[in-house]
């Protein structure tokens, strides 16, 4: 079993950044991949950002040149650095983890872009 939790979220005004972190621990295995991913009211759950243990890299195209997925496999944390928000990036971000052919989600963290 693996267990995720995330934090930094919060309040941002349009223009700023904001960095929110993944720590997972439990029964994490090489390969796997972290991912972010959001979810706005009303709207599916997208994927943001996902990173292999390789170091390989994936974004959406509405986040390109904008956010930022980086990991430390010391110590099993992932984090997701975004700048230039915009009031559309407001949503639930939820950490994700593919291990062993196995999903895990973590419980979100609302990240709200507003002036």
């Amino acid at each position: 079993q693996v267990q995720l939790v995330e934090s930094g979220g919060g309040l941002v005004q349009p223009g700023g950044s904001l960095r929110v972190s993944c720590e997972a621990s439990g029964s994490i295995f090489s390969p796997n991949v972290l991912a972010w991913y959001r979810q706005a009211p009303g709207k599916q759950r997208e994927l943001v950002a996902s990173i292999s243990s390789g170091g390989s890299t994936n974004y959406a195209n509405s986040v390109k040149g904008r956010f930022t997925i980086s990991r430390d496999n010391a110590k099993n944390t992932v984090y997701l650095q975004m700048n230039s928000l915009k009031s559309e990036d407001t949503a639930v971000y939820y950490c994700n983890a593919f291990i062993n052919a196995r999903l895990f989600w973590g419980q979100g963290t609302q990240v709200t872009v507003s002036s």
